[in-house]
């Protein structure tokens, strides 16, 4: 989803990926890479509460490159050490590089819900 979402995208299968955009990000496709460098992490993400989240990262893109509307909800440490972020919110969008539904804590369906009750009311 989240590479769909994006504007622009690295690494992209041969011919191209078609994107539908709306989030003002540049993503890197695999950047944890292939299948056996799938990895689970807790993630602080304050817009949840103080509790850390688990994330089930599987073939996971990360993103590189983000305008000034959209906000990083929460960050791994990437290639060299520095954060790289990997959920984000542009207006009503919300984007994961992880896996939320494999897991038992529902704090991102709710957050993601509260989104949606938001932007329906204005």
């Amino acid at each position: 989803g989240m590479i769909l979402l994006a504007e622009r995208a690295d690494g992209q299968k041969s011919g191209g990926q078609p994107l539908i955009g709306g989030l003002d990000v540049t993503v890197s496709r695999n950047y944890f890479g292939r299948q056996v460098n799938s990895f689970e992490t807790l993630l602080d993400a304050p817009c949840l509460g103080p509790e850390p989240t688990p994330a089930v990262f599987i073939r996971a893109p990360a993103i590189v490159e983000m305008g000034p509307d959209v906000a990083s909800l929460a960050t791994v440490p990437g290639k060299g050490g520095e954060p790289v972020t990997v959920a984000v919110r542009q207006g009503s969008l919300l984007a994961t590089a992880f896996h939320p539904e494999l897991t038992d804590d529902l704090r991102w369906h709710r957050y993601f819900l509260t989104l949606l009750e938001d932007a329906s009311h204005g």
